[in-house]
């Protein structure tokens, strides 16, 4: 199994005393954001959890103590650098400090677990596509000896997404076009592997890839391990990614991206934030006596039966 700590919520940045707390428990319960009632217990063991999956704006909080989790499991880290400031993402940290926490992060658990992901890419007045491509030149440079690879995608216009940020410019396939021909021309300068990621166009033609964000095959190769051969379904459409489960809650991110897909508004995740407690098994609130409470049939998905040779394999 694939656990997932970032794609409801930036743990990293603000529930970092509990993540650490839930590995050290060896285990983590979630509440099901489609029915409420239904709880599901995750062992956090490295027999069952074959990688970590983190995903955040600002690795800073955990950086001294991630060894406690990498020391134990396989890890990946995507880390999410854009070019937008203060107005789009008022609590991140700025361009320069998220690149020299990205080098440190690198430093910690190699550069071929490390991630830059760039994106939503959305266009407004102010973050035009030539804006796009200087800043994306400028961070590529910097960050280039310390990533495995660059993942961008182009906003995807969720209603709650239009209404939070009404100031989005519409991207028309000329824009796309545009974006992609010198994002794939950048990373060939600077040596990046870049790929989209969820539902996009083929721009294989820019030497950008078409691929899951965090696939079997790309896990293998980082840990020279066998997995078994598994349909990646994905999260949603045109995801390519394998199936894994998130530990983290809707609505908790405190960052205020005002084009966020996690959090329905800015005052009902900080009002949540402040309601966590960092001792509870869960993110959010507690375990309830009317709570139907279920344990996750987690298995590995690496292949425990040894590859068997002939001669002929020599």
């Amino acid at each position: 199994m694939i656990i997932n700590t970032g794609a409801r919520t930036d743990t990293v940045q603000y529930y970092t005393p509990w993540l650490l707390n839930r590995f050290r428990a060896g285990f983590a319960y979630v509440r099901n954001p489609l029915f409420p009632g239904t709880v599901t217990r995750y062992d956090l063991s490295p027999d069952v959890v074959d990688v970590v999956m983190f995903c955040s704006k600002n690795y800073a909080p955990i950086l001294p103590h991630l060894h406690e989790i990498y020391d134990r499991f396989k890890v990946y880290c995507y880390y999410t650098i854009t070019a937008y400031g203060k107005d789009v993402e008022p609590n991140v940290p700025t361009i320069d400090e998220s690149i020299e926490t990205l080098k440190s992060l690198s430093k910690q658990v190699g550069k071929n677990k490390l991630a830059w992901r760039y994106d939503p890419v959305l266009l407004t007045a102010n973050y035009t596509v030539e804006a796009h491509l200087q800043t994306f030149e400028y961070m590529a440079e910097k960050l280039a000896p310390f990533i495995d690879r660059c993942i961008f995608s182009f906003v995807e216009m969720y209603k709650k997404t239009a209404e939070n940020m009404p100031e989005i410019v519409p991207l028309t396939a000329e824009d796309k076009d545009v974006l992609a021909r010198g994002f794939g021309q950048i990373a060939k300068k600077y040596g990046i592997y870049i790929q989209t990621c969820g539902k996009s166009d083929d721009y294989m033609r820019y030497g950008i890839h078409y691929s899951g964000c965090a696939t079997l095959k790309m896990f293998s190769q980082i840990y020279s391990c066998e997995f078994k051969d598994l349909l990646h379904k994905g999260t949603r459409e045109g995801c390519h990614c394998i199936d894994n489960r998130d530990i983290g809650e809707y609505n908790t991110c405190p960052n205020g991206c005002k084009y966020c897909y996690a959090n329905e508004n800015y005052k009902l995740a900080v009002k949540n934030y402040k309601s966590h407690d960092p001792d509870s098994p869960i993110l959010l609130g507690k375990i309830l006596p009317t709570d139907k409470v279920t344990h996750s049939q987690q298995k590995s998905f690496i292949n425990s039966v040894a590859k068997q040779f002939s001669l002929f394999d020599f």
